[in-house]
């Protein structure tokens, strides 16, 4: 039996810049599904901070977002989004955490 791994990611992004980082995200979301995983979606400033954003997905097990992780690497679709994000400016900085999650 495998454990899922959940990713947690918590980003500063550029307040002036929620639709570049929206447009990012809707990527990520398409290319996580692609690669096996389950998006749970992104999570943008409503009220409170401005300029802090979360992003939850799920694989089957540790090994399998590892090879996510090393297929994504060197991906054409996957490489264009993160230029996406360093040409727009649009995260200031990230943090990852992984987490055991609790289903049904």
């Amino acid at each position: 039996m495998t454990n899922p791994v959940t990713v947690h990611l918590r980003y500063e992004i550029d307040a002036d810049k929620i639709e570049e980082f929206r447009e990012y995200g809707e990527r990520w979301i398409r290319l996580v599904t692609r690669f096996g995983g389950t998006h749970h979606g992104y999570f943008l400033p409503s009220e409170g901070d401005s300029d802090e954003a979360f992003a939850l997905f799920t694989f089957p097990s540790l090994a399998e977002y590892e090879q996510y992780r090393f297929a994504a690497a060197d991906d054409p679709e996957c490489l264009e989004a993160y230029r996406f994000a360093v040409e727009t400016k649009c995260i200031r900085r990230y943090e990852r955490r992984f987490l055991a999650p609790v289903f049904e």
